[in-house]
């Protein structure tokens, strides 16, 4: 699988990764993301022990070959939610770039929660670490999806004066996604929260209005 990456790899591609990292310990190998999508899809039946492997790579292509076959895994028929959610969960330090988390959190945890408490994603959206945040209200998008308006709803109230960007996006999107089920329930949040949230924030959801 790394040599796969390393023989589709570009300096124009690198360069392009590198543009909109957020941090500058991860190594790039340079792989157009389809590319990477294409090689987590071939090997989507590798043992989870490995996929763990990957997720602890330095490496930003390794590890988003990782994330992606967690999200295949999720999307498979009889899929083994709770093994995959507890892989997600005892690397979740590991999972720490935006990109990461939007690729696989919506299934790998929002799917596995749909029928089960959702306490997880509260100490989450409370953590002091961005990305920790950024995967409680992601993982919500799979929710919202759901019609269940509730626990998403109140992820946004305890996240809407978040100071981080990269968790305010994602806010201003799970409101999207509620308005578009229920403009009454959005209208009423930015009637209360509205100025909390950051303007990016509050122009996504707002997109739901029309």
């Amino acid at each position: 699988m790394v040599a796969a990456l390393e023989a589709a790899s570009s300096a124009v591609e690198s360069e392009k990764i590198r543009a909109r990292m957020t941090d500058e310990v991860t190594d790039v190998i340079g792989v157009r993301m389809g590319t990477v999508f294409d090689i987590a899809k071939q090997n989507a039946s590798m043992p989870l022990a490995e996929v763990e492997e990957l997720l602890r790579s330095d490496v930003y292509e390794v590890k988003m070959v990782g994330v992606s076959i967690l999200d295949f895994k999720a999307r498979a028929k009889g899929a083994d939610r709770s093994a995959l959610f507890e892989a997600w969960m005892r690397n979740l330090d590991y999972i720490d770039t935006w990109d990461y988390i939007d690729r696989a959190a919506p299934r790998v945890i929002g799917w596995y929660l749909l029928d089960r408490p959702r306490d997880v994603l509260f100490t989450l959206a409370r953590s002091e670490n961005r990305w920790h945040r950024r995967t409680a209200i992601t993982a919500a998008f799979w929710i919202i999806r759901s019609g269940d308006l509730s626990d998403p709803l109140e992820l946004c109230h305890l996240l809407a004066d978040d100071p981080e960007h990269l968790v305010q996006t994602n806010v201003g999107v799970a409101l999207r996604e509620i308005g578009r089920r229920d403009r009454d329930v959005l209208s009423d949040f930015l009637g209360t929260r509205g100025d909390d949230l950051s303007a990016h924030a509050r122009r996504t959801a707002m997109t739901a209005l029309g």
